[in-house]
């Protein structure tokens, strides 16, 4: 089977929108919606949900928090169902071809994201000028480059086809990779960092020694961790939630004596 032109073009829309959609909602990316409506345009829904349900099973747990490079399933997910149909091999071929696909993505995420850093100093630039009109079409282009980001690469390998991506993953020069590999275990340490310049971090310092020296001291997983901090989260929240009920417990005490207490 080969892909039509209508196709192609319908994919590659798709993945324009969706990456978009990411930034707000973050459905359309699921990769089981992404095999899903890949399945539908290439007329093959049952293998489509096959490849995006497996995938998301693989996604599930992991988020791109704070500026974090994952690998991108929803791209895998697309191009899995994609070659699948056309080579007649199965979900199993799909999902195979789906991994070093995803792996592959999340190099190219990286450069994504550092391609925005151009325009967001014209932004800051804008700011600074007062020239506030010229704000709207720089997030706009930003928006653009975002979608191009997955829509170019997805439009290149259905045109290409999969024998690109196996070749592209094992000539790609080591010192590329390494330097992409290292980008992307820098940016999230720098979104962490932002996230705790904004945060009431200062008081909550008792905590965030406790949960390092878990994970780093005494080897505990991260889901462990978590259920940990839930639980120092439920306490906080109760002993915060008890404070305005005691103050006005106490304000009402005080005031039973009349003013100054005069009654």
């Amino acid at each position: 089977m080969h892909l039509a032109a209508y196709q192609i073009i319908l994919i590659t829309v798709y993945a324009f929108i969706a990456i978009n959609d990411s930034l707000i909602s973050n459905t359309l990316t699921q990769p089981a919606i992404a095999g899903m409506i890949s399945g539908m345009i290439m007329g093959d829904l049952k293998t489509g949900l096959m490849v995006g349900g497996t995938l998301q099973l693989m996604r599930l747990g992991i988020a791109a928090f704070g500026g974090a490079s994952v690998p991108d399933y929803f791209t895998g997910a697309v191009l899995g169902t994609a070659f699948a149909v056309i080579s007649g091999k199965g979900a199993e071929y799909g999902i195979g071809l789906a991994v070093p696909v995803s792996l592959l993505m999340l190099q190219l995420d990286v450069v994504a994201r550092f391609c925005n850093v151009f325009l967001l100093h014209r932004v800051d630039k804008a700011i600074d000028n007062m020239q506030v009109k010229r704000i709207p079409r720089l997030v706009l282009s930003g928006s653009f480059l975002w979608g191009l980001s997955r829509a170019i690469p997805i439009l290149l390998m259905l045109l290409v086809g999969d024998a690109a991506v196996t070749t592209i993953t094992e000539n790609m020069p080591e010192w590329l990779m390494t330097g992409l590999k290292t980008a992307g275990g820098v940016l999230p340490v720098v979104g962490v960092g932002i996230l705790l310049r904004y945060l009431p971090t200062k008081q909550y310092i008792p905590y965030l020694l406790l949960g390092f020296f878990l994970a780093a001291y005494l080897q505990v997983p991260m889901l462990g961790v978590s259920i940990i901090g839930m639980v120092a989260a439920m306490l906080v929240f109760k002993r915060d939630s008890d404070k305005p009920t005691a103050q006005a417990n106490a304000s009402v005490s005080n005031f039973e004596g009349g003013f100054d207490g005069d009654e």
